[in-house]
């Protein structure tokens, strides 16, 4: 392999991000230092240019609401019965508003507590001044005379501006005064009417630019039109135009023609962009780098191909792509709006235009002034609640509705409306069906009809839908397409006048007048004609006795809450009017925004849990950026490798090479090296043999010690120490051993002998592994030759998940940097106290704070706040935690939601609402084990604390911190192992592994409890609720702020493994209380299927992972998990498949799990009832669903009132088959090497004789000492064993396998048998 062409391609880029950043950087500040921006905007405004909703007495009119004035009234108060009440200002020209001053009515009890914002441009088309993308609610006042003032965090321009009291005060009313501050600033305009165009005309006949800059604000009327166009004869060009509400930035740079080539750069922002309102746009180009910025926005992206320059022929034209040669014709659909201070690399483009300059040629007709919109919007806001009734005329003439709507919702009703009363009454209904448009008849049979009309109606754009009904047809059209037509028989004109109801139905009327099927209507109407006169939506506002309910006149309240996309790891982002919803099917995540990993972090994790060894998908940094990975998990010598091979695993000879012109060989492995980095630095150990064999092929130059190879570390630093000896020494391993050939040297490769030497050693400083180069560079000379083998990069063990730290004094704590975690964050650690209470880590910021703490002996808390008031997730133990014993904790917070896990008890888990800030904003540094007041610190041992997926180190950072030692003190450490979930627990004089709650068995967990099952064998288990009123009233509480009921998402985690000859077979299902359920089996064909009944309105959904029959006699392991809709399948660690259930449907608490065959019972299911018949005939192993082991409960203890055993059940030794293919035999490439050393004698059979005596004499010793050892155990064992229940659960959240399960105490409903074993 060669090496890179371009040493300093990264430098390029390097300086071109950086140019870009900077001048953003400067642009801004001199944008913002260019002027003093805060004078008072309302003091002398004109009384005529206050308006109002409504006012309580002429004493109170709006023009009184003047800041620390005590004319009239003292203020303005609007009416008792105006319940959407608003204050407007006009401040006379468009201004820039920066901020904003209230107080109360002088001299009463009335004034604003809470209030927000609206502007407009004309006064008719309102906006909601907006925070983060949520609406924003200002704090007001809390007495009649303090003025509150709020520095606006992002500055608006407007003419008008409304203020809308949200609350007002608890003794008194709503009462205000207010001042607004800002100031003018320059603004120059060009309206274009989708016919017209500027077009700048370079002095020269092209222009070759390196370095661009385009910005300019736009207001569209529409959702398609070009803004931006030039091109040059050589194929470059630059678009910008909208693309259905959304920018679209073109650009290419190559000379190559982009319909051939495909090097041109596309890329897409914003939405919602034809609101009528201001939206910013600004492109800076530097050669290849592009920042393109959209209201805020911004997205770097870097222009493929060769080119730097852009080069553009004559003219760059704004507002459309006129045809050369024939004015007023367009190739692309004109913007139609307004454009304000359009610059192109420093030229004011309109203000050139506006003094006519030569340079700016004109095309259509071009004013400076922008036109209003005259059109009002209304806003549906709920689903249930919304409806606007209005009267129409039916007659001879008929009856048409015409109206333009945009809404995010697949189903909504737009409108019905009675055609016809007596004798057969008659609803005509027009809805919104799985995002298309159905016109339906409602009455009688023979008028019953559907028209379905469009598609993707429901994308947030605007659409229009006109129905038309006369004589006996109804009509329905939908954007431009054709009408669709329809034939009513026997339709009459017996109602005159009618009411149509738009967006619902009101609770009051009664079903034949208004007619609902589906949910309401949330969305914007405008454009409302009702045969064909425009329905006058400002007045219908001012009737106070108007039929409507739970509607925003003048604003159109639509949102893209996928803008920017808050999914994680590529998750798709889906939404409706009021929720987001994240899909992250093929990702390889899960959660509410596919920020958690459905897969391991290591190999050590998958040892943990039974597995064999194999090729397995991990994923090193869990939550972290990295994506999952494929590697090599082996077992061996009780310990679990990750072997990642490379490209030149195959030995090489090498020939010909000298120092100056080396071999060199560059390794590509299997995983990036930003994975192997994240391996090698979790790692406990790894290693890297290098096989060099040489003849006449020295290392190092035997005058003066120069290297004649090399090998580059990962981080490219040349390295000339070799395997088995130590960095920065120039040795072989023989040198360190004292073995070498000839002691006058350090390798045996410098002897420089004419025979195969060997200087094969193990390379095993992890900072420098893995090998990322090697260089060979004497085998010139006569009879010269080397064979190189580079092994694959090993690694065991995991060296954070026991790095602890211990805390001994109340005020100590770690610091770390911020944590960053203004998204989401997941919190993960073990602890063990005996202290009452303590903070586990704190991170604080301006107004927001992160906090998670023990609280009392048995309540953990998580408590975020992001800065309006604090949310507080408790879970309570039913036993204490300070019992010095380990307990695990996990804690996560996401935009969608947040959650607290203790141990194995029920999580806590509440979903953030909506309308609310979503970004946590932390400044101070991290506290672990303590807080920034040096108040209630945590007393104890900390543990594998992971962030993100990052593990903190807390046993370094302890070591120069007073008040902390490193480590813990106990006997859980990383020399106890505790297999499949087993929990290591504390004793006096070691530990024991609590396999309660596995499907194991074992001084480790580690024994498989398997049973042989005939055609008519089954095992029923009863699942009882676990933890039942165990939560106090304290932890059952919602959060303020977060949705009312506790939310707990359905889940299952099944794990067992099988074996058999017969098909079709159902292995285990699960009941619940409503006839749900879910099943595992094979079809007929011996394929593994999935199946859920979560709906009994809906069919069984089948998943199937393989095709191939898994009935072959061979031993299998399956693994299940489901969270909510989520469906990840695992079959012998190789087949790794992620399905999406359907939505809105649960399984439901599971009462049964039955093994085996099922008799009676009420399945519909035909398949499943056949193969229910059938049974399972072979070997089930180490079977688990969530915490509940039933093969384990039947095996050991059978008579529990919980379990019942039909037909015979033998316990059997099938299920160590995966654990004896666990114990692979790994081997080293000297291992081989050695076997082709022709330097070495064979063993004579005198020898071998020799050896099976002394052979034979250590056994019989062992025996004896391991006979005399096992009477001492069971000894010990029948004094000291004691009772200790089996688990028991029904569905519950469980933490990931690496966490050790809850404790065995907890379920007071468990049978006993004897599960601890101890050993010495």
């Amino acid at each position: 392999m060669e090496r890179s062409t371009f040493p300093n391609m990264g430098f390029h880029n390097g300086i071109g991000i950086f140019l870009l950043t900077a001048l953003s950087v400067l642009a801004s500040v001199l944008s913002a230092s260019n002027y003093y921006c805060e004078e008072p905007l309302v003091t002398s405004l004109p009384s005529a240019f206050f308006q109002n909703s409504s006012k309580s007495s002429n004493r109170r009119s709006p023009h009184f609401a003047k800041l620390n004035k005590r004319d009239g009234g003292g203020g303005w108060s609007p009416s008792r019965e105006d319940h959407q009440p608003w204050l407007q200002l006009d401040l006379q020209d468009r201004l820039k508003v920066t901020a904003i001053a209230t107080q109360g009515c002088w001299g009463s009890s009335d004034w604003v507590t809470r209030y927000q914002l609206q502007y407009s441009d004309s006064g008719r088309t309102w906006r909601t001044y907006r925070q983060e993308n949520v609406v924003w609610t200002f704090a007001g006042n809390t007495d009649a005379d303090t003025v509150v003032q709020h520095k606006l965090p992002h500055s608006i321009r407007t003419r008008y501006l409304r203020l809308l009291p949200v609350e007002g005060s608890p003794r008194g009313g709503i009462g205000l005064r207010l001042e607004v501050y800002g100031c003018t600033y320059k603004s120059d305009v060009a309206d274009f009417d989708g016919r017209s165009a500027l077009l700048y005309r370079f002095n020269q006949k092209s222009t070759s630019t390196v370095k661009d800059v385009i910005s300019l604000r736009f207001r569209s009327h529409q959702a398609e039109g070009v803004l931006v166009h030039g091109e040059g004869q050589r194929g470059d060009f630059l678009t910008l135009e909208l693309q259905k509400g959304r920018l679209t930035l073109h650009l290419n740079l190559d000379d190559a023609k982009t319909q051939s080539s495909g090097r041109s750069s596309s890329v897409m922002l914003g939405s919602l962009l034809d609101d009528h309102h201001w939206h910013s746009v600004q492109i800076e180009r530097f050669n290849k780098h592009i920042n393109f910025t959209v209201d805020g926005h911004t997205q770097h992206f870097r222009s493929p191909g060769q080119e730097d320059t852009l080069e553009i022929d004559y003219e760059l034209s704004f507002g459309g792509i006129p045809l050369p040669g024939k004015p007023g014709t367009f190739l692309h659909e004109n913007f139609h709006g307004c454009i304000e201070n359009l610059n192109y690399n420093g030229v004011n483009v309109i203000d050139m235009a506006k003094r006519r300059k030569p340079q700016i040629y004109t095309v259509g007709n071009v004013t400076f002034s922008c036109s209003e919109y005259s059109s009002v919007a209304v806003t549906f806001l709920s689903s249930t609640s919304s409806f606007l009734a209005l009267p129409a005329n039916y007659g001879t003439e008929g009856l048409s509705v015409r109206l333009q709507f945009r809404t995010w919702n697949q189903e909504g009703l737009l409108f019905s409306v009675q055609l016809s009363r007596d004798p057969n009454p008659i609803n005509l209904l027009v809805q919104l069906s799985q995002a298309r448009l159905l016109l339906s008849l409602t009455g009688e049979p023979q008028h019953s009809a559907q028209l379905l009309r469009g598609q993707s109606l429901s994308a947030g754009l605007w659409h229009s839908v006109v129905v038309t009904v006369k004589s006996q047809k109804v009509s329905l059209t939908v954007d431009n397409q054709k009408p669709v037509l329809m034939e009513i028989s026997g339709l009459s004109n017996s109602v005159q006048k009618t009411t149509i109801y738009f967006g619902g139905c009101p609770l009051s009327q009664s079903s034949f007048v208004c007619e609902n099927p589906s949910s309401g209507y949330q969305g914007c109407f405008r454009l409302l004609y009702i045969n064909n006169h425009p329905v006058n939506f400002l007045q219908i506002q001012q009737e106070y006795l108007s039929n409507f309910s739970q509607i925003s006149f003048d604003v159109c309240s639509i949102q893209d809450r996928c803008l920017p996309n808050l999914c994680e790891h590529g998750g798709q982002c889906i939404q409706s009017w009021e929720q987001f919803y994240c899909d992250c099917s093929g990702t390889g995540y899960t959660g509410a925004t596919c920020h958690n990993s459905i897969y391991e972090r290591s190999c050590e994790a998958f040892r943990k849990t039974g597995s064999q060894s194999g090729v397995f998908t991990i994923d090193l940094d869990g939550s972290g950026p990295l994506t999952h990975t494929q590697v090599n998990c082996t077992v061996a010598e009780n310990k679990v490798w990750t072997v990642v091979g490379h490209d030149h695993m195959r030995p090489i000879d090498i020939r010909g090479s000298t120092p100056r012109s080396p071999f060199v060989l560059i390794f590509n492995y299997t995983i990036s090296q930003y994975h192997l980095r994240s391996l090698v630095t979790s790692s406990e150990h790894c290693q890297q043999e290098v096989m060099y064999r040489c003849r006449k092929s020295r290392l190092f130059d035997t005058w003066d010690g120069t290297p004649l190879s090399w090998w580059l570390d990962r981080d490219g630093v040349k390295r000339t120490y070799w395997g088995g000896f130590l960095p920065g020494v120039q040795q072989c391993s023989c040198s360190l051993d004292g073995n070498c050939r000839d002691m006058n040297y350090f390798c045996n490769c410098d002897a420089d002998q004419d025979t195969w030497a060997n200087d094969t050693g193990v390379l095993s400083y992890k900072d420098h592994l893995p090998l990322s180069e090697i260089a060979i560079g004497d085998t010139n000379r006569t009879s010269s030759q080397a064979m190189l083998q580079i092994g694959p990069l090993r690694c065991y063990g995991d060296r954070f998940f026991w790095n602890s730290a211990s805390f001994y004094q109340e005020s100590s704590y770690l610091h770390f940097p911020t944590l960053q975690a203004e998204l989401s964050i997941d919190i993960s650690l073990f602890f063990k106290t005996s202290a009452l209470s303590g903070v586990f880590l704190e991170n604080l910021g301006v107004r927001d704070f992160i906090r998670l703490e023990l609280s009392s002996p048995s309540t953990v808390n998580f408590t975020i706040d992001l800065g309006d008031g604090p949310v507080i997730l408790t879970i309570g133990s039913p036993v204490a935690l300070n019992d010095r014993q380990w307990h695990y904790v996990h804690a996560e917070r996401n935009v969608k939601e947040a959650s607290l896990q203790v141990d194995s008890l029920p999580m806590q888990l509440t979903e953030a609402p909506s309308e609310r800030p979503y970004r946590l904003q932390l400044s101070s540094q991290l506290f672990v084990g303590g807080t920034a007041s040096r108040q209630r610190g945590f007393l104890g041992c900390l543990r594998a604390l992971t962030l993100n997926g990052v593990t903190l180190d807390l046993y370094e950072r302890a070591k120069t911190t007073p008040g902390v030692n490193s480590g813990c003190p106990g006997h859980c450490s990383s020399d106890s192992v505790c297999h499949n979930g087993g929990r290591c627990v504390e004793e006096r004089s070691g530990y024991t592994c609590d396999c309660t709650q596995t499907a194991f068995d074992g001084p480790h967990c580690k024994t498989a409890l398997a049973a042989s099952f005939e055609s008519g064998s089954s095992v029923l288990y009863t699942l009882q609720e676990l933890f039942s009123g165990i939560l106090n009233e304290e932890a059952r509480q919602s959060p303020a702020g977060f949705h009312d009921s506790e939310v707990t998402k359905p889940q299952e985690e099944i794990s067992l493994g099988f074996l058999t000859h017969h098909a079709p077979a159902l292995i285990l299902s699960a009941h619940t209380f409503d006839q749900r359920h879910m099943a595992v089996m094979l079809a007929s064909n011996g394929s593994l299927q999935i199946r859920y009944l979560l709906n009994q309105e809906k069919s069984t959904e089948v998943f199937s992972p393989i095709s191939a029959s898994l009935a072959d006699g061979r031993f299998h392991w399956v693994k299940i998990s489901r969270k909510g809709q989520e469906l990840l399948v695992q079959i012998d660690n190789t087949i790794s498949q992620q399905y999406s259930l359907s939505p809105g449907s649960a399984l439901g608490p599971v009462r049964t799990l039955i093994l085996g065959r099922v008799q009676g019972g009420d399945i519909a299911d035909k398949e499943l009832v056949h193969a229910g018949l059938r049974g399972f005939i072979g070997c089930l192993s180490s079977v688990q669903f969530n915490q509940a082991t039933p093969l384990k409960a039947a095996l050991q203890n059978s008579q529990s009132p919980l379990v019942t055993v039909i037909g015979r059940l033998e316990a059997s030794g099938c299920g160590t088959i995966s654990s004896s293919n666990t114990l692979t035999d790994t081997h080293t490439l000297s291992d081989d090497s050695a076997k082709s050393d022709s330097g070495k004698d064979p063993v004579t059979k005198e020898d071998q004789t020799d050896v099976a005596l002394i052979g034979g004499v250590v056994a019989a010793v062992v025996f004896i000492t391991l006979c005399a050892l096992a009477v001492i155990i069971r000894f010990l064992y029948r004094h000291r064993r004691t009772p200790a229940p089996t688990g028991i659960t029904r569905k519950t959240h469980r933490p990931s396998t690496e966490h050790p399960p809850y404790r065995p105490e907890l379920d007071p409903h468990k049978p006993h048998h004897d599960s601890k074993e101890y050993y010495i």
